[in-house]
């Protein structure tokens, strides 16, 4: 049987740690924060951030949103940056992403602290990540680990393929996979024959976004698929395309006009031995690692402060 890895249960166990966690720190006198900048009005990021900011809320960390016009320069957010680094308070930034175009991205991403770099995109956590110490990882691999940990699917000895080398997902999917003993390839737009890779895989994460790209022939059977795409369809065609016979979907996309698929075609889940779906999977991870980034930032930075409360306990018990 075919088992469906389900990532909001996953989410939730992870949520569930880290309020835990966030509750010690309070004993301690820390309250792990996060800033988030949100630059412009960009639906998608609004919806993001709204949640990012509301399970900050329920789990017992405090959050920050500022919100800079569209009009702001690359200065204007160095400087802001700069300020919330030197915020003892502030244990993680987030810069949502995508920034608009006029806005040097890279640059920016660098002048985060690496420490309060709780997206894992600084090239100083990149290296540490590359170099198998600790760092903080990009929230959507680290993720997709922790569902195949989780999940008590063996890793170490496999044969990995990743379609995708985003410094987002990609790469740090791929290195997080190496670091756990996979044997990892890396497909990307450029590979010739994609599909001679993909059959050899035991674990297969596409990360491409292209819709059902990963056909029913190009899956290896029993493997484990990891869906990483999130594609909104909005063609009647590609719903029958994807969706044959599929009345709830159908309903679905009567009254949204809309409905997501992966870059795996849902036809290939069927040969899996395991595979995410979407929505449900992958996606619902990438929040949840986040609120565990920034509880690991806070306990990193703020060593001192949790080791003397941890002596005075000892003391008094």
């Amino acid at each position: 049987m075919v088992r469906i890895l389900n990532g909001v249960e996953i989410a939730a166990q992870i949520k569930a740690e880290v309020a835990a966690e966030a509750k010690l720190l309070a004993a301690a006198g820390v309250t792990p924060g996060l800033a988030v900048v949100l630059v412009g009005h960009l639906a998608a990021s609004e919806i993001y951030v709204r949640s990012k900011v509301k399970t900050c809320a329920e789990l017992g960390l405090w959050s920050e949103l500022i919100t800079p016009p569209d009009s702001v320069t690359t200065g204007d957010l160095l400087e802001l940056i700069a300020e919330l680094n030197a915020r003892d308070e502030v244990d993680g930034i987030l810069i949502q992403l995508p920034l608009p175009a006029h806005l040097d991205t890279q640059r920016l991403v660098e002048a985060v602290s690496p420490e309060k770099d709780v997206d894992g995109l600084h090239s100083v956590n990149a290296g540490r990540l590359q170099a198998g110490q600790p760092a903080l990882a990009p929230c959507t691999p680290a993720g997709i680990m922790e569902v195949l940990r989780r999940s008590d699917l063996a890793v170490a000895g496999k044969h990995a393929v990743v379609l995708g080398r985003s410094n987002l997902v990609g790469k740090p999917a791929a290195v997080l996979l190496l670091n756990a003993s996979a044997t990892v390839t890396v497909c990307h737009s450029k590979t010739l024959d994609i599909g001679r890779y993909t059959r050899e895989a035991d674990i297969l994460v596409a990360a491409i976004g292209r819709p059902g790209f990963v056909t029913v022939e190009m899956v290896k059977p029993g493997a484990t698929l990891i869906d990483v795409g999130i594609n909104r369809l909005t063609d009647p065609a590609e719903v029958v395309r994807f969706f044959p016979g599929d009345t709830a979907r159908a309903a679905q996309f009567s009254q949204r006009g809309s409905t997501l698929v992966g870059d795996i075609d849902p036809a290939a889940f069927a040969l899996a031995g395991a595979y995410t779906p979407v929505p449900g999977g992958v996606g619902a991870l990438t929040v949840a690692m986040l609120m565990h980034n920034t509880v690991k930032a806070a306990k990193a930075r703020r060593g001192s402060v949790l080791a003397k409360y941890h002596n005075v306990v000892t003391v008094k018990g």
